[in-house]
């Protein structure tokens, strides 16, 4: 396999930030998921060099977007279950340690270590894409009635249940609220908020919380307890301390591709004999990132598909959001016991209005500057 070349795409002469999807912005509109990466005056950084925007970051996250869809095309057209879920068992991870390492890669290479406004951003953040979460399943439970128990999302939500989402993940009986996602990136975000503090006074609190999170993983392990939220917060904060490293260093580890190809098809192998490990998990997360990152890198920005990628990952948030919408309408409009073709067609046509979705919103937010505005309200 043809070793990758070194980025060469970084721009050290943008005149003004951009937000996602392109459009101007303040400088201080950074944000985790966006991967966005300019180069201000020189200052004290606790990251690693600000430099210009990644597109095969972007094409990452855009891949990750597009692969949930086929997540929950399964979930919605196939079925709950099945062994070849452990085979996507990467993909929520990979979400969350991607917000980990834009955070250190873009938030922490943009501020001094002592600026006010970027623990206030991160914290900001985080709360806002909580607030997305609850709006969200409050829409979801006032529309859509949970067929399989005859009650609403509200009914469902006792004590015991509200602790399991917030607090430990683990839902008995099945999960009771959808984008669950979005609870343990916020919980990253606003964490990083408060690290970023300490860090004043510590320069490796990032790096102190990730071992703390991993060993209180471990040590629910061995008492035979699970959190998958801490679970999923640790791997958001192992993705902040990979994000310290240079790109450019992680572009010299990646002209072996074939040693992390050689790794990966190993932990195919180690999951299909053990199934889903945690241990398994995180490396399953970090080679599948690795991997796909690689193809962003080796497609470059040009081309329909990697230009459609790169925009997903842009707005991978929103686009994360828009699928579900599109299954749920495509479910209802398909029904049920479906032909194989009938099956491929429905998952073809969500991945394509999902696409077209996030293109006509950016499109929408250049010329509509209230679209823009509102927009960037929800979303920024």
């Amino acid at each position: 396999m043809k070793a990758i070349p070194e980025l060469t795409s970084y721009d050290r002469s943008i005149p003004a930030p951009v937000s996602e999807g392109g459009v101007p912005a303040g400088r201080d509109l950074g944000r985790a998921m966006s991967s966005e990466i300019y180069a201000d005056k020189p200052v004290t950084k606790v990251g690693s060099q600000p430099i210009g925007r990644i597109s095969a970051l972007d094409f990452t996250k855009g891949t990750l977007v597009l692969v949930m869809v086929l997540y929950h095309w399964l979930n919605y057209f196939v079925g709950p279950q099945g062994s070849f879920y452990r085979y996507l068992s990467f993909l929520p991870p990979s979400f969350i340690c991607i917000t980990g390492f834009l955070i250190s890669h873009v938030y922490l290479s943009k501020y001094r270590v002592t600026d006010a406004r970027l623990p206030r951003r991160l914290a900001v953040r985080g709360l806002k894409i909580l607030w997305i979460f609850v709006v969200l399943n409050m829409l979801i439970g006032l529309v859509l009635p949970r067929l399989d128990r005859g009650k609403t999302l509200f009914e469902v939500l006792s004590p015991a249940s509200l602790w399991s989402i917030y607090v430990s993940g683990y839902m008995k009986g099945g999960r009771v609220v959808a984008f669950y996602v979005l609870v343990p990136i916020s919980y990253v975000l606003i964490l990083s908020a408060c690290l970023l503090v300490a860090s004043r006074y510590y320069k490796h609190a990032f790096h102190a919380a990730t071992l703390l999170a991993l060993f209180g993983v471990l040590v629910l392990s061995l008492l035979g307890e699970k959190s998958p939220c801490l679970e999923l917060l640790s791997i958001g904060l192992l993705g902040i301390s990979i994000g310290y490293i240079p790109i450019e260093r992680i572009n010299k580890f990646l002209r072996r591709p074939y040693v992390v190809v050689l790794a990966y098809l190993l932990y195919v192998a180690a999951i299909t004999i053990w199934n889903v490990l945690y241990p398994l998990q995180v490396t399953g997360v970090l080679l599948t990132l690795m991997l796909i990152y690689l193809a962003g890198t080796a497609s470059g920005d040009t081309g329909r598909v990697p230009r459609a990628l790169i925009l997903l990952g842009k707005y991978s948030l929103f686009g994360y959001i828009a699928q579900i919408a599109i299954l749920q309408l495509l479910r209802r409009s398909f029904g049920v016991n479906l032909a194989w073709w009938t099956l491929a067609l429905s998952f073809l046509v969500a991945a394509t209005l999902t696409v077209i979705s996030v293109e006509t919103v950016d499109r929408a937010r250049v010329r509509v500057p209230t679209v823009n505005r509102v927009y960037s309200l929800i979303f920024s």
